[in-house]
């Protein structure tokens, strides 16, 4: 095997993505420094992780499905509403730390997820398409702050989605 044909291999294997983890929640809130920054009730929590391959494919695509995802019970208990359908709300919280690498040690490595000069511009077109393909009240964290991320998850319901594989 030529060292080219071991690049390739390499490339395909090393899949850059935007994964969010989803919690339906009948509660959320941020708190900073002591002060609750923002809080929302009934909806989703969306947790963010970026990566510099990520694009406005990625943003448009997440945004849809996290909107039109049915994880909410109708009249007979089945889960078959959607965010907004209930009305909902949701929050929004950058976590690089989605992108971690455990494969080496016992130390996570972050180098995969993006720094703040391209992560915090796509963390801004995420919360902005989500509010526009959902019409939710939508509510923030603070990029890049230590944040206490207090929840209720309702069920609970977790789902977590990637925007290359759009499956995990």
């Amino acid at each position: 095997m030529t060292k080219l044909m071991v690049f390739a291999i390499f490339i395909v294997k090393r899949k850059t993505i935007m994964r969010v983890v989803i919690q339906r929640v009948s509660t959320a809130s941020v708190t900073i420094k002591n002060s609750k920054v923002s809080e929302t009730g009934n909806g989703l929590l969306v947790l963010l992780g970026v990566e510099d391959a990520d694009n406005s494919e990625d943003i448009n695509w997440l945004c849809k499905k996290i909107s039109h995802l049915r994880i909410f019970d109708d009249d007979a208990g089945v889960m078959n509403k959607s965010v907004m359908d209930i009305n909902g709300e949701i929050m929004v919280v950058s976590q690089f730390t989605l992108h971690a690498s455990t494969k080496k040690g016992n130390r996570p490595s972050y180098i995969r997820a993006s720094k703040p000069d391209f992560a915090i511009p796509m963390y801004n077109k995420f919360i902005e398409a989500l509010r526009s393909e959902s019409g939710c009240n939508i509510k923030t964290g603070q990029f890049g702050a230590m944040m206490d991320v207090a929840l209720i998850n309702s069920g609970p319901v977790t789902i977590i989605i990637d925007s290359k594989t759009r499956d995990f």
